[in-house]
């Protein structure tokens, strides 16, 4: 981190929405009557019977470097842009958001924006600008930290300082409580961005009296990406004491994260498979430790999709609607698809599909080693996604050796990923790991069967479906090329010799819930056994 000299408090203001030339920051609101503080876990958390939850419904704070449709990246953003509305809409909490207020805000949105007040964060050294806004959308509350200097930029992460902007988004979480009329039950933090929330609590607020019995959930969406950060930053960027340093520490430096497990009265991932599989330092990424340390803490709840959003029968993007009593709307936007990329118009070709980061651990270097004997198959494969150079280069390099079979966009346009998902027979998806993954089940929701390698989510949601009678795709079991194009060919076999079978098998799959409804009431469940 650059060395700079001490500023003087900032106040900038925003131009995301308009404050009210002469009011003033509201005044902070009298604290409630000191209550006994609260106390750190000492024994594993133990399920509550259905019949023992609350009548009143507990009030539950995301904090979230993303959220659709305000601003996302992936699967965290599509996660906490679903789960709050389907656990306000079932009844089971009180749920709301809070997310920086980043740039790509969506113009369309900022006329709704209602600014709260403002007040200074004291980050270390530093006292930053934080202007508070919030806005109501699909019955849901959401809150945005603004500040510009962090947040005005044109990318969500990337930046040489993320440390220190997060950091500050994670002191604002809990600074802004006393001003939103909204004491949570459960701050539910997620991913390395909001790992500082349970750090900052436990060290500095959980003694206050406007703060006490707030419990603190950890959400690991991508263990892969830990918040490490060198030890130097400890104190000038985060503001935590040197003597804290072995509680935050590991592997010679700041891994937040880490801390974060140990800080928090519950963690949670998204799928029972993935939560087993952190034990492993397969899978583990060095914290294999840290996690059997706190193992007694740890839950995996498979996520959902927001099955309105993902919607073949009223999705727009589409060139064609389809539903699953009439499915003929399919072979339309196959055919459409074909056309705009170039490709042969073949209804009797199967179009294989992938929408990915382009990175290893999505299984782009198994699709790598296979792709010269998978092109020798009467197939067609399209590919949707950034990411690494060296995969960029590879799948350019297939679109021109292989024209008319092999079409590669390197670029995210959600518009294009809806029309791919409508038009494509397989959607593949052999990831090294996957946490839960989304595009399988949006696969599945508009009948493009999934292949998929059994690890995590994707074990957890997809059924192989063995001869064509069962299931809902087809699954191999070990990271290796010769599986995958094996689980390839059984799927191109029966989509060619067995019509009524694969008929049968969209059928299935679109008929799969992957609803947030079944989800909801998990997490539901979890937050009343943390609270009580």
């Amino acid at each position: 981190m650059p060395t700079t000299k001490k500023p003087a408090a900032t106040t900038k203001k925003t131009t995301a929405a308009k404050k009210p030339a002469a009011k003033k920051p509201a005044a902070k609101p009298a604290a409630p009557k000191a209550t006994t503080p609260a106390k750190m876990p000492s024994k594993a958390i133990k399920p509550v019977a259905s019949k023992e939850l609350k009548a009143v419904p507990l009030k539950i704070l995301f904090a979230a470097s993303e959220c659709w449709p305000f601003a996302g990246t992936g699967g965290l953003g599509e996660v906490i842009g679903s789960l709050p509305k389907a656990l306000g809409a079932s009844g089971a909490a009180d749920a709301r958001v809070i997310l920086p207020l980043y740039e790509s805000f969506p113009e369309n949105l900022r006329d709704k924006l209602r600014f709260i007040t403002h007040i200074n964060v004291g980050l270390s050294w530093r006292m930053q600008y934080c202007g508070v806004f919030s806005l109501q959308k699909d019955g849901v509350t959401y809150y945005f930290v603004d500040n510009e200097y962090y947040f005005r930029r044109p990318n969500l992460y990337g930046y040489y300082d993320d440390a220190e902007r997060f950091a500050f988004f994670s002191r604002a979480v809990l600074d802004v409580l006393p001003y939103i009329d909204f004491k949570p039950d459960v701050i539910h933090c997620n991913d390395w961005q909001t790992a500082l929330v349970p750090i900052y609590y436990k060290l500095f607020y959980q003694y206050r009296p406007e703060y006490t019995d707030i419990k603190q959930l950890y959400t690991i969406h991508n263990i892969e990406y830990q918040g490490r950060f060198d030890q130097n930053i400890l104190e000038d960027v985060f503001g935590i004491p040197k003597h804290e340093y072995p509680s935050v520490e590991w592997g010679n430096g700041v891994n937040l994260t880490k801390a974060a497990l140990d800080y928090c009265d519950c963690i949670s991932t998204v799928s029972p498979s993935y939560a087993n599989e952190l034990r492993e330092a397969f899978y583990a990424h060095g914290l294999e430790a840290a996690i059997t340390k706190n193992s007694h803490k740890i839950r995996g709840i498979l996520n959902g999709i927001d099955t309105n959003g993902w919607n073949p029968s009223a999705d727009k993007a589409l060139f064609a609607e389809y539903n699953l009593m009439d499915v003929s709307g399919k072979a339309s936007n196959k055919a459409e698809l074909q056309s705009m990329l170039s490709l042969p118009v073949r209804a009797d070709v199967p179009l294989i599909a992938m929408i990915t980061r382009l990175v290893a651990h999505k299984g782009l270097d198994l699709l790598k080693d296979a792709a010269d004997e998978i092109l020798k198959r009467d197939v067609q494969i399209v590919v949707l996604g950034t990411g690494d150079a060296a995969f960029v280069d590879y799948l350019s390099h297939l679109t021109s050796v292989y024209p008319g079979k092999f079409h590669s966009i390197i670029a995210w346009n959600k518009d294009l990923s809806h029309k791919i998902y409508g038009a494509a027979d397989i959607f593949l998806m052999p990831s090294k790991s996957e946490p839960c993954g989304l595009s399988q089940m949006i696969s599945a929701r508009y009948g493009t069967i999934p292949i998929v390698r059994a690890t995590g989510g994707l074990k957890d949601s997809i059924e192989d479906c063995g001869a064509g009678d069962t299931g809902i795709g087809f699954v191999f079991n070990n990271y290796d090329a010769v599986e995958m194009t094996h689980a390839i060919d059984r799927a191109v076999g029966l989509y060619r010799d067995y019509k009524t079978k694969w008929n049968g098998l969209i059928r299935r799959a679109m008929s799969a819930d992957f609803s947030w409804t079944t989800s909801a009431k998990e997490y539901a469940k979890m937050y009343q056994d943390i609270v009580k």
